[in-house]
């Protein structure tokens, strides 16, 4: 039974079965269109909520630094992601990379893990998207009903209408296909950073270097906590982190992180690349860097702006523009941020709809799903599915306490990528290699490090949820999957076949 657990799919025939006229993705994505993919869905609230909220809480004004250090985290696992997708350009991602070099049921926790983080990603960001427009109505004059903003209204129900309208319009452009989807995405995607271009550069004008003083507060021990809202490594290991000070960098950094999290989703898409050797790697790490440039320069601002102690947790930035007496900034960047949230949802329903995809095509999720439709080639039964069940998730839910979901589930793809990485070096040496990870094996080994460093630094209670999931993923596996497998299926009529031979 162990062998047939750990049974691995050669890169080849994954790539052969990329092929196959019922199962073949359209390649229309360009290196352009990877980058912009990044950017639209790393750059969201993050960059107008979390700089603020961090360098008051955690840091200061060195929480720049912070941004840097976590870039530096995501760089390690991002050349992992870039040899990987360039070798093996099949929709997927984590999931079929496992697949690959640790072998089936590794495969599966990693795609089941993957299923719920851009699922609760999808419908967080939606529910988020769906406040910063009924705040914008709300400013025109124009009110929802509570029972139709997802508040309880007469009689008690509430949906949030926005929320699942948005997931089922993105829906429909995703079916439509990638080209319609690219096209959408880069022109959004060009307004959200154009809006954060304004920021930087308006705000540029009112800095005071006076507020960059000191630029590393004297560290505050953090209060201990006891109750499952508590690190697990403050649980198991008695370690309690530090805000302010050095030590206060690195635990910003660990809270920063999460505002990088979405190049992975770049690599979803290799198999709709039209020169995935030559562009995935380019739209992983070009998407990345310019992420970290735009991050660390509105760190930069905010906190020259206003002194990080009288910073707003909820608004920052147009807080900050209206404490200098400019309040038409604070409109400017809502927009923004309603615009930028519509491509991280987009792309985070793509992504999900891919890794389902390539599930389903293995055959441990049922095959009916990975059909492509016959005039726009793309996974459209699987994406009309997930992407009406989210848009029912984000209707009636917040989730905001589920978050931190997507955050363990990325870190755990994360290590999971590292370690294929050396797999593959030794199992497939001969293996032809667009990109190639530097320093290996101490790269992805530092990886690997620093995701497990940070999956620590997140509450008790997430690593209990995410145990509960993977258990659900196991029972489904065991029930289904294993048993379905088209490669367990090659592999016992294989075994028929020989045992037939005089």
């Amino acid at each position: 039974m162990g062998s047939t657990l750990f049974r691995t799919k050669n890169i080849e025939r994954s790539i052969q079965d990329t092929e196959e006229p019922e199962h073949a993705l359209k390649k229309t994505l360009s290196a352009l269109d990877l980058t912009v993919f990044g950017v639209g869905v790393i750059i969201g609230t993050g960059i107008f909520v979390l700089t603020g909220k961090v360098a008051k809480e955690n840091a200061g004004p060195s929480v720049s630094l912070s941004f840097v250090v976590a870039a530096v985290v995501c760089a390690l696992a991002a050349l992992c992601y870039a040899e990987f997708a360039s070798t093996v350009p099949v929709a997927g991602s984590a999931y079929t990379f496992s697949y690959a070099t640790l072998g089936e049921l590794p495969a599966w926790i990693i795609g089941w893990d993957l299923v719920l983080e851009f699922a609760l990603g999808t419908s967080v960001v939606a529910v988020g998207w769906s406040g910063y427009i009924r705040s914008l109505l709300d400013n025109a004059g124009l009110h929802l009903p509570p029972s139709l903003s997802g508040r309880e209204g007469a009689g008690g129900f509430g949906f949030d209408i926005l929320a699942a309208g948005l997931v089922l319009l993105l829906t429909a452009i995703l079916v439509i296909g990638m080209r319609l989807s690219a096209r959408v995405t880069r022109l959004v995607v060009a307004v959200k950073v154009a809006v954060v271009l304004i920021v930087i550069v308006a705000g540029a004008f009112f800095i005071d270097t006076a507020n960059y003083k000191p630029f590393v507060p004297k560290p505050e021990p953090v209060p201990a906590a006891g109750s499952l809202k508590a690190p697990l490594i403050q649980l198991v290991a008695g370690w309690v982190p530090s805000n302010f000070g050095v030590l206060g960098i690195f635990t910003a950094a660990s809270v920063v992180f999460f505002a990088f999290i979405g190049f992975d989703i770049v690599a979803t898409t290799a198999e709709e690349t039209r020169n995935p050797q030559r562009d995935m790697p380019r739209g992983i790490l070009g998407s990345l860097l310019i992420c970290t440039m735009l991050y660390v320069a509105v760190s930069i601002v905010v906190t020259g702006m206003q002194y990080y102690n009288d910073l707003s947790v909820d608004a920052p930035l147009a807080d900050a523009f209206k404490s200098i007496g400019h309040p038409w900034y604070a409109g400017v960047i809502s927009f923004g941020a309603a615009v930028g949230l519509t491509t991280v949802c987009l792309i985070l329903l793509l992504g999900q709809t891919r890794v389902f995809f390539a599930m389903s095509r293995d055959g441990l999720l049922p095959r009916f799903f990975s059909r492509v439709h016959p005039r726009f080639k793309t996974p459209h039964r699987p994406t009309v599915l997930l992407g009406v069940v989210i848009a029912v998730v984000a209707g009636f839910t917040s989730l905001s306490e589920l978050a931190e979901l997507v955050n363990i589930g990325t870190l755990f793809a994360f290590v999971v990528v590292a370690i294929g990485v050396v797999v593959l070096r030794r199992t497939r040496p001969d293996l032809h290699r667009a990109f190639r990870t530097p320093f290996v094996p101490m790269v992805p080994a530092l990886s690997v490090c620093a995701s497990l460093w940070l999956m620590l630094n997140l509450p008790a209670k997430t690593w209990l949820r995410f145990a509960v999931w993977l258990g659900v993923g196991f029972l489904v596996y065991f029930l289904y999957g294993r048993t379905h497998s088209r490669v367990g299926e090659e592999q016992r009529a294989a075994g028929r076949s020989g045992d037939a031979t005089p």
